[in-house]
């Protein structure tokens, strides 16, 4: 899928966070969004994503050429953010079960085996609100991956992770990446590590600007 963004701003109340973005993410790339606190990374992640609306501008999302118009977009993207909620009151299998009904998982891999991958082998019917920290970004970081989509937006996705978290992490883009475009918002480089392009926020001008990655 490709995403093409125009003249895109976002403001709060009287105060802009950023403006005039146009930018063209392509299918199958891999880019980072970075900047000091403040600088707006997870608040165009999540305009990208369709989670808030710009103040200006617009987002145009292409699939083998077709425009992809308005709540069909959902289906052919992923968000995972730490503030993700959880259903805490199903245990692990229980909310897989409950995501299939809005998108499919990757065929072929089982809940168990999905549970497995991510470090909860044996905490499937253990209710969410008894996992720690770390076991919940996991599970927010399985339902990402594994889900059937054409597009990952993940929002400091290591949160909340160890050492093994880290690398449990840069497994999951390795092996689950499938070609899609990935899209990273973090100032930690170990989480975008992997990828090609970067934009970098000018908070003097308050605009984006690509930079070479280092």
């Amino acid at each position: 899928m490709k995403i093409l963004v125009s003249n895109l701003g976002k403001k709060f109340n009287t105060d802009w966070i950023f403006k005039n973005l146009s930018f063209e993410f392509l299918p199958g790339e891999t880019y980072a969004l970075t900047g000091n606190n403040g600088a707006g990374k997870s608040t165009l992640l999540q305009i990208l994503a369709g989670a808030i609306v710009p103040s200006k501008g617009n987002i145009i999302y292409t699939l083998d050429g077709q425009n992809i118009e308005g709540e069909a977009i959902y289906q052919y993207i992923t968000l995972t953010t730490p503030y993700l909620e959880l259903i805490e009151e199903m245990t692990a299998f229980e909310f897989l079960k409950f995501h299939q009904h809005f998108k499919p998982f990757i065929e072929g891999i089982s809940q168990k085996e999905m549970l497995e991958t991510v470090g909860l082998k044996n905490a499937g019917d253990k209710q969410i609100r008894n996992f720690s920290s770390g076991m919940k970004q996991r599970l927010r970081l399985l339902q990402a991956f594994f889900s059937q989509s054409k597009v990952l937006f993940l929002d400091e996705p290591c949160a909340n992770l160890d050492n093994q978290g880290f690398e449990l992490y840069h497994h999951l883009v390795q092996q689950y990446s499938l070609n899609r475009l990935i899209i990273v918002s973090s100032n930690d480089p170990r989480e975008y590590s992997f990828a090609k392009r970067k934009l970098q926020m000018d908070m003097a001008a308050r605009a984006w600007k690509e930079m070479p990655i280092a």
